[in-house]
């Protein structure tokens, strides 16, 4: 290997290294902020709130047995009456309302991060990545 692309190398290496450590940093800065511990808390609550749960799966088994009818927008009054009580049913646990808000606020985090992270490269950090992945 030339000296040339030893230099280059070396340089891409610690480059890597760098991205390496900024990312780590950056995962556990994200981690211990107060929006993050409070969407896990929330999620946490979700899941042991049975209420809520069974809330939520009468609301998607209405949902799944009216697939076809919704996709042709033919859903009867009555059955979207039901989903509607079903739905507000399931958005009305409180629960539900604090997972809802937790993981609204880790969003407008992520996307300020996002924000300053493109900023700060210089390139738009959303659009580089895949649909639904920032």
């Amino acid at each position: 290997m030339s000296q040339s692309a030893e230099f280059i190398q070396a340089a891409t290496d610690t480059q890597e290294a760098e991205v390496h450590i900024a990312a780590h940093t950056f995962a556990k800065a994200l981690s211990e902020s107060a929006e993050f511990k409070a969407f896990e808390q929330a999620a946490e609550r979700l899941k042991q709130d049975k209420t809520a749960l069974e809330a939520i799966q009468a609301f998607q088994n209405q949902q799944k047995s009216l697939q076809v009818m919704l996709m042709l927008n033919a859903v009867s009054e009555k059955d979207q009456a039901e989903m509607d009580r079903l739905q507000k049913a399931f958005l009305n646990e409180p629960s539900v309302v604090a997972y809802l808000q937790a993981q609204d606020e880790l969003t407008t985090l992520c996307k300020a991060a996002a924000a300053l992270l493109s900023e700060r490269i210089g390139l738009s950090f959303a659009a580089a990545c895949g649909p639904g992945s920032c």
